[in-house]
């Protein structure tokens, strides 16, 4: 269900200057899904990841806690990975947990959040 709701999330994208759609799908740790799409801005540092909308929506209604992420694309030759500025917003509610990088035929790799940010910051620092 996480997967196909990446691949739905992905339909809305808007990516006019990329024409790169990308698609989130958040599972929290009460078992609730929030999607995100990328949008894109003029101002290309305006714009935000999919992943990051989908982590912003949860957040905003309260959630903190999560359990995975799958994220969809259009790529067919390789499986879909979140940039270095996701990577480090999830790894704000922690690195434990599962990360579904896809592709459109529906086939994944499953990663966990603390291999595809190894030696990371995260809040826990802070009072160092």
């Amino acid at each position: 269900l996480l997967l196909q709701r990446s691949r739905e999330a992905k339909a809305a994208a808007y990516c006019p200057y990329s024409r790169f759609a990308v698609g989130a799908a958040l599972l929290t740790a009460g078992g609730q899904i929030f999607s995100g799409c990328n949008v894109e801005n003029a101002c290309y540092s305006l714009g935000v990841c999919a992943e990051r909308t989908a982590i912003q929506k949860a957040v905003s209604e309260g959630h903190t806690s999560f359990k995975a992420m799958a994220i969809a694309s259009d790529r067919e030759d390789d499986f879909i990975v979140p940039c270095g500025a996701c990577r480090q917003v999830m790894r704000e509610f922690g690195r434990d947990w599962d990360v579904y990088l896809t592709k459109p035929d529906g086939t994944y790799i499953l990663k966990r959040l603390e291999e595809l940010l190894p030696l990371s910051f995260g809040p826990e620092d802070l009072g160092k």
